[in-house]
């Protein structure tokens, strides 16, 4: 646990095919580990067994959870929405990868628990707060949640936004009034 942080319960609702675990969850368990001490890992479907052993494997992950069953079998918001606020008690926040699934899912839970979804962060800065890129990504938002639970995303590339620095391309300028020659030389008289 980072210092200055309070130890928080984090549920992490892993993105899958059944068989295998998607690389977006295993990006999503940098955030969710991030926020505290424990994180459990939810692996809801149909035939989702070896998605679930898959999670068990992941490093800083405590326990997890398996919902397997026909109700889960089509990647329905409506019942993974449910299945998640029920466990809702146990856990202090909630994240997800911001994969077109989750992006239906998560603001269902976030409503049914009448909190903000904090969405596609790409920094954990405190427990309640985050960063998130707004304007396309070209400005970085501090947002700050004082929801006792906080309902989480984050997108697949943020783990590699917040390593890399982006390339400097050097580019050519001209002074105006050489710009100005230019443009009568071309235009035809």
């Amino acid at each position: 646990m980072k210092p200055g942080f309070s130890e928080m319960t984090t549920l992490l609702i892993a993105e899958h095919d059944n068989a295998s675990l998607k690389d977006a969850t295993n990006k999503a368990l940098t955030a969710a580990s991030q926020l505290g001490a424990d994180v459990d890992v939810l692996v809801a479907g149909q035939n989702t067994k070896a998605a679930a052993e898959a999670a068990s494997k992941l490093a800083g992950v405590k326990k997890v959870l398996l919902a397997d069953g026909e109700a889960y079998a089509h990647d329905l918001a409506e019942p993974l929405a449910a299945l998640i606020v029920s466990l809702a008690p146990s856990y202090d926040a909630f994240v997800a990868p911001a994969t077109s699934r989750f992006k239906n899912v998560m603001p269902r839970v976030a409503a049914l628990l009448d909190v903000m979804q904090i969405s596609e962060i790409i920094k954990v800065v405190s427990p309640d707060t985050f960063e998130r890129p707004i304007y396309a990504g070209n400005a970085i938002q501090t947002v700050k949640s004082k929801d006792a639970k906080k309902v989480i995303t984050q997108p697949e590339q943020a783990a590699a936004r917040e390593s890399k620095t982006p390339p400097l391309r050097p580019i050519q300028a001209f002074p105006a009034s050489s710009a100005r020659r230019s443009q009568k030389a071309i235009v035809p008289s």
